[in-house]
C-alpha cells in the first residue's frame, strides 16, 4: 500500500466515526483529508482559509467553507444533506471569488464529493466519489 493509498484509508476510517455535523466538524473533516494527500496535519497550506470572506455585490459578505484561491473551494454540509440543493450556493462563491477564481468547487456532505470544473460543464458535476471504506 502507497503512502497516498494508506492516508486515504485513515481518513475514511476517521470519518466514519463522525457525526457529520457541518458546523462543529468540517474544519476537522478537511485538515484530515489534505493530510490524506501528506499536507501537515497541524497547517493549512500557504494561502488558503477556512471561512473565507467571498464579497458579494451590494457590499455584502459570505462565508465558504474553504478556499485555496487559484485551487479549490471546498463547501461543506451536513452528512445526509441533498448536495444537489446547494449547488447554486457553491457556484454563487466561485461567481464572486475573483481575481482567483479556483478552478475546482467542491461539495461535501460527509458521504461524498462531487467535484465541479465551471470552466468545462456548469450543471452536473464531473466526478462523485463516495467516501467510505467499503467505496474502495
Amino acid at each position: 500500500m502507497t503512502s497516498l493509498e494508506r492516508g486515504f484509508h485513515e481518513f475514511t476510517e476517521f470519518v466514519e466515526k463522525l457525526k457529520g455535523d457541518e458546523k462543529s466538524e468540517a474544519q476537522t473533516f478537511l485538515f484530515h483529508l489534505l493530510e490524506a494527500f501528506s499536507n501537515d496535519a497541524n497547517t493549512l497550506p500557504a494561502g488558503s482559509t477556512f471561512e473565507y470572506r467571498v464579497r458579494f455585490p451590494g457590499d455584502k459578505t459570505k462565508f465558504a467553507d474553504f478556499v485555496w484561491p487559484g485551487r479549490v473551494l471546498v463547501e461543506m454540509k451536513s452528512r445526509g444533506e441533498k448536495l444537489s440543493k446547494h449547488y447554486q450556493q457553491s457556484f454563487d462563491y466561485w461567481l464572486n471569488l475573483v481575481p482567483h477564481r479556483p478552478p475546482f468547487v467542491v461539495l461535501c456532505n460527509f458521504d461524498e464529493f462531487w467535484i465541479y470544473d465551471f470552466n468545462t460543464q456548469l450543471n452536473e458535476p464531473v466526478d462523485r466519489v463516495p467516501i467510505g471504506l467499503g467505496c474502495a
